[in-house]
Formats: structure tokens, sequence, C-alpha cells
């Protein structure tokens, strides 16, 4: 099984992105392949130039709903460590 066809049923589906890198991406996941997943109307939001971390920020998206700052953005597959519906995020 494909990395792709895991993530299809998350296909349009509000999500969390977390990647190996600062960023986490939140949005609504559009499009997948074996290579990149595109996403639109997503907030991006770069863990390096913030005082929260990764997971306050997304518990607060959960929260507060998704500020978008982009239409679309396409992450490379590579750099995704896991994927979830924020839905699934358990506020605590």
């Amino acid at each position: 099984m494909s990395a792709a066809d895991a993530w299809k049923p998350f296909v349009g589906h509000e999500v969390v992105v977390d990647t190996s890198t600062p960023y986490v991406f939140i949005g609504m996941l559009a499009e997948v392949s074996d290579h990149t997943m595109t996403l639109k109307d997503v907030d991006v939001h770069d863990g390096g130039e913030s005082r929260s971390t990764k997971e306050q920020y997304v518990m607060e998206a959960k929260k507060s709903g998704i500020r978008m700052n982009r239409k679309a953005v396409t992450v490379r597959v590579e750099t995704v460590i896991c994927v979830s519906k924020l839905a699934d995020v358990v506020e605590y």
C-alpha cells in the first residue's frame, strides 16, 4: 500500500499534517499522490517563529477554527510525519 492509498480516506476532510520541519499544515486535504499532498484553505504555521508548540497550535485551531493564510499548499510526502483529521484531535 502506498502513502497515497493510506491517506485517501482523509481526502475531503480538514486535516493536520505534521512534518519533520518546524511547519504544521491545517486545512482540507484535496489530493494525494505518491510524492505530494495538496491542501486547500490552509493555515501554514511555522513553529520556529512561535512561542507555542505545534501541539498547542493545533489545539487552538481545533477550538477556534482554521485561520487560513494560504488558498492552497502542496507538501512533499517525504517530509510528512503524520496526518490526522482535525476532528480527531483530542482537547485537554
